[in-house]
């Protein structure tokens, strides 16, 4: 093990007096790495300097909106980034997904059919024609895009599963993520006139984003009944609450900004799904 004790800095050269440089941050007593240094920087950047991982999550679960206002006023050291929160709650929760290995994607030929569309045989027929022309329309246009639904379509309906659940995990997380200035820019537009800067907005998306992962891998685990009940509530009820904190509102003018944002951010992530399942169908070999 090797140890200094004179007073330049290693990394950058300066006199230095005391456990870190002035200049750079770099520790001034150094000596050969370890395993247990290794554990120890992982676990303490995270949990025990100052309980930042576990004040963090407390306060996202349980405290609609406190992390953004605490980060908005300047307090942030003694919180995990929000960046780094979601990526790493999300990472997490699309590995605990694949891992408990429910059928996202499940091609049922033999699902019953409504027995409106039974009797509708004119729509049917109309709308088959439909699918005809966009098909010649593709084939003409975009023939790599149709052979690649064309080989899609030929598969055995297990394999169509595959392929889609494939896909789900290698798109959708990124789709999810890059819808995370979308939702800023709803909240911005529904909140125009309160002053507050895009990055706020953006702060806010990460910070609620992160909560529907952390709810959504509880809701896998939670048995039917009181307790999955209760969580159901709790989520439905966070978002207002949250957006009553952050941005000030009344409760009526709460309302229709979280309602008129749900409908507006549902339809963004069901296009964001269905473009991410269309990249699976036609990057399918």
């Amino acid at each position: 093990m090797h140890n200094t004790n004179d007073n330049t800095c290693r990394n950058c050269g300066a006199t230095t007096s005391g456990n870190y440089c002035h200049m750079c941050g770099q520790e001034t007593r150094l000596h050969s790495p370890s395993l247990g240094e290794f554990l120890h920087e992982f676990i303490g950047h995270y949990v025990a300097l100052e309980g930042r991982l576990w004040g963090t999550i407390t306060r996202l679960l349980f405290r609609p909106g406190l992390l953004t206002t605490e980060y908005i006023a300047g307090r942030r050291k003694r919180y995990v980034e929000p960046l780094r929160l979601y990526l790493s709650l999300s990472i997490i929760f699309f590995a605990v997904l694949k891992l408990s290995n429910v059928g996202i994607v499940n091609v049922d030929p033999h699902a019953a059919q409504p027995v409106a569309i039974q009797q509708a045989e004119p729509e049917k027929r109309e709308a088959q024609g439909d699918a005809g022309k966009m098909q010649e329309w593709l084939k003409r246009e975009t023939p790599d895009i149709y052979h690649s639904i064309d080989r899609f379509n030929r598969l055995p309906d297990q394999e169509k599963s595959a392929v889609m659940q494939a896909g789900f995990y290698k798109y959708v997380p990124y789709a999810i993520f890059l819808l995370m200035p979308l939702f800023a820019l709803w909240l911005k537009l529904l909140y125009l006139g309160t002053g507050k800067r895009y990055g706020e907005h953006l702060l806010f998306a990460l910070h609620t984003n992160a909560f529907a992962f952390v709810m959504l891998a509880i809701f896998m685990f939670l048995p039917d009944g009181f307790l999955k009940f209760v969580a159901f509530c709790w989520v439905a009820g966070y978002l207002p609450w949250a957006m009553q904190r952050v941005y000030r509102k009344g409760k009526w003018g709460t309302a229709w900004r979280w309602l008129l944002l749900g409908l507006i951010h549902g339809v963004s992530l069901a296009i964001a799904i269905f473009v991410a399942m269309g990249l699976a169908i036609i990057s399918a070999h």
